[in-house]
């Protein structure tokens, strides 16, 4: 199969054999004295147009055409502007306590797969990826820096003793985890009502509770201190159990 020649060399062939006799190699008779001059024209403008051609290869960059259209679409475009991400705070707080206190956070239990937890100062003193949280009423004695732990027993007289040793001056977190009402016996509940407990006698089966009591000082009024959640079949939100509470604040380093 010969090869095919490309266009430009068959429009060149036409445009030559026009003005000369192929086959005898002399111009053909003909009136038109300006066709040497038309076939070193059309010599010189191919020269140009394959030099014009190799310039522009070299200029353009490697990537390709698709790339650089899309470059050139999007010139015009605003740069999206994206906010930061939040600066976590301790205890997962959504604003920063002030360096002047120290900040916490008490969660109640939320039936029996999520346990109750306490936060202080961005330290997790109980919870369930610790493994030191039990059924019934869970208590961490601050003394700070020095932290004390009580896991419920079968009998509230131990919680009692414990709460009783608490050393002046010294922060209680109290949660509960799945129920807290059933070995709770008097003695425990005048012992936290006496920090100033005011649900502790209203606690019930399964009732959410969490409570901040501070040993022989007061805490500011806007603190928050306490919270309950009763157990209702028509409202929890597990099987058997309410929705878990919790509360968060700051507490001044200097207790008044």
């Amino acid at each position: 199969m010969r090869p095919t020649r490309p266009r430009w060399a068959c429009w060149f062939t036409r445009r030559l054999t026009s003005c000369f006799d192929i086959n005898l190699l002399r111009p053909k008779p003909t009136a038109n004295t300006a066709c040497p001059l038309k076939v070193v024209f059309l010599v010189f403008a191919s020269l140009l147009r394959w030099y014009s051609g190799s310039i522009l290869a070299e200029l353009i960059p490697d990537a390709p055409l698709s790339s650089a259209a899309y470059g050139i679409r999007n010139m015009g475009e605003r740069p999206v502007l994206r906010a930061p991400a939040p600066k976590r705070q301790k205890c997962d707080h959504w604003t920063p306590c002030p360096s002047d206190t120290y900040a916490y956070r008490l969660l109640s239990g939320g039936g029996k797969n999520k346990y109750a937890k306490i936060c202080f100062e961005d330290n997790l003193l109980m919870g369930g990826k610790l493994g030191n949280v039990a059924r019934g009423i869970n208590i961490a004695v601050v003394d700070y820096p020095k932290t004390d732990l009580h896991r419920p027993t079968d009998n509230s007289g131990p919680m009692t003793k414990f709460i009783q040793s608490a050393p002046p001056k010294s922060l209680l977190f109290m949660v509960t985890y799945d129920d807290g009402s059933t070995r709770l016996k008097d003695d425990a509940k005048n012992t936290i009502e006496a920090l100033g407990s005011k649900e502790i006698r209203n606690m019930k089966f399964r009732s959410s509770w969490v409570f901040l009591a501070a040993k022989d000082f007061e805490l500011p009024s806007e603190i928050e201190r306490e919270k309950i959640n009763h157990s209702d079949t028509k409202n929890n939100r597990y099987s058997g159990w309410p929705a878990e509470i919790q509360i968060e604040g700051c507490i001044p380093k200097e207790p008044s």
